[in-house]
């Protein structure tokens, strides 16, 4: 396995999201998760749509455990979205415009 670049968001992706390496690894974590995001999981929900793989310990600041199945977990796409503060705007709804006075 190489080295990881880990200078920008934009070589991390380049030279380690898009390689096999990760691929295969991703997919043995997801398998090990039983194909559900762990955090919906414990929260008595089952989510086993849109998953990711989270690196629980980042990437860019410890590029040792990129390739280390225990620092990986399962999430969906919206908890991993949380996870890293990124939230979507949401639109409003239809009855949101009508009855908004």
């Amino acid at each position: 396995m190489r080295e990881i670049d880990t200078t920008s968001k934009q070589t991390i992706y380049d030279t380690f999201y898009n390689t096999r390496d990760w691929q295969r690894l991703r997919d043995k974590a997801i398998e090990r998760d039983n194909k559900e995001c762990i955090w919906c999981k414990r929260a008595g929900r089952l989510t086993t749509s849109r998953l990711e793989v989270d690196h629980i310990k980042e990437v860019k600041d410890y590029p040792q455990l990129a390739y280390d199945l225990d620092n990986l977990r399962t999430l969906c796409k919206d908890c991993h979205n949380k996870r890293h503060g990124r939230y979507q705007k949401q639109s409003k709804s239809f009855d949101d415009e009508l009855f908004s006075w």
